[in-house]
């Protein structure tokens, strides 16, 4: 037997001395050689075990995410912006809601002009616009209102601008 197994630690160690009592008397009395050569047959049996512990820790199945909702449906319309002389063109798959019912305010002078409200396309959805009264850029000019156009099963939108 190895001269480290018949050692007088095992009564220490049951009489409660630490482990670092232990590790103090085997340095000082057996050199690190005769240590080395006791720890060696484990060594493999040490460095097995930490491989199959790191690798344990790698054959872990990932959490389980449960969706509680299907995902949502692929989006029914389709916009297009392009330039266009007098401002962008949308083109929407989706019609225009109808138009809503505004009060006209006082007119606040004579050269004010209503600009009716209409519906525009903005964050994908429609939106109403307002209508206000505005200011003519010069005397003479006639506002020409935004409109929607069926073009086969898409809707086409035309900003509204002063001529």
């Amino acid at each position: 037997m190895h001269p480290v197994a018949q050692s007088p630690i095992a009564p220490r160690v049951q009489r409660g001395y630490h482990v670092i009592s232990m590790k103090r008397y085997l340095l000082d009395r057996y050199s690190a050689s005769a240590i080395a050569q006791a720890i060696r047959p484990f060594t493999a049996s040490f460095l097995c075990c930490g491989v199959v512990g790191l690798l344990a820790g790698c054959s872990s199945e990932p959490d389980s995410h449960v969706v509680s909702a299907p995902p949502p449906p692929a989006p029914t319309q389709q916009v297009i912006t392009t330039a266009a002389p007098a401002g962008n063109t949308i083109v929407v798959t989706q019609a225009p809601p109808a138009l809503q019912q505004e009060v006209v305010l006082a007119q606040p002078s004579s050269q004010h002009v209503w600009i009716a409200g209409y519906w525009t396309w903005r964050n994908s959805r429609y939106e109403w616009m307002a209508g206000h009264w505005e200011l003519p850029p010069s005397s003479g000019s006639v506002w020409i209102a935004p409109r929607w156009e069926q073009q086969g099963n898409a809707y086409r939108f035309y900003e509204g601008y002063w001529n």
